[in-house]
């Protein structure tokens, strides 16, 4: 998130506005929906997870091996540096991620069930239908003489 403030907000090609819905609004939305775990994701309702973050956009940061929290020891943006940076992370009501330093223990992550047919879905039954019916061609059937 802080790399697209940094290259699209800070350099004027987005507005604030537009962060906010490509980041957040629209793009969990969407991926919770696709995914068919909304509300359980992708929005702050009663009985979701709510997972929310907080942005100073006046922050700096520089990423390292050490920042991006991954197996790898490699990042192409190794060493880049930049404007805007979460500061706290709260995922299920915990503060996750806070003062740079993750706040969770080992297993306490929960298993997020998607269940099947999401609604890109619907109605692919009948489309398969029509497209599997275009391409029959006549079977011509002969008697065995044996």
């Amino acid at each position: 998130m802080h790399l697209v403030w940094d290259i699209m907000v800070e350099s004027g090609q987005i507005s604030v506005t537009d962060y906010v819905r490509i980041t957040s609004t629209e793009c969990n939305y969407f991926s919770a929906r696709i995914f068919n775990i909304y509300t359980r994701k992708g929005a702050i309702l009663p009985g979701s997870d709510a997972d929310i973050i907080i942005f100073n956009p006046n922050s700096s940061f520089e990423i390292t091996a050490k920042s991006h929290h991954s197996r790898s020891d490699t990042n192409v943006y190794e060493g880049r540096r930049g404007k805007g940076k979460v500061e706290v992370t709260i995922a299920g009501g915990r503060i996750v991620w806070e003062n740079d330093e993750l706040k969770i223990v080992p297993g306490s992550g929960k298993y997020v069930e998607m269940p099947p047919f999401t609604y890109l879905l619907n109605g692919i039954d009948k489309g398969d239908v029509e497209y599997l019916s275009s391409h029959r061609a006549p079977v011509k059937r002969f008697k065995s003489t044996d």
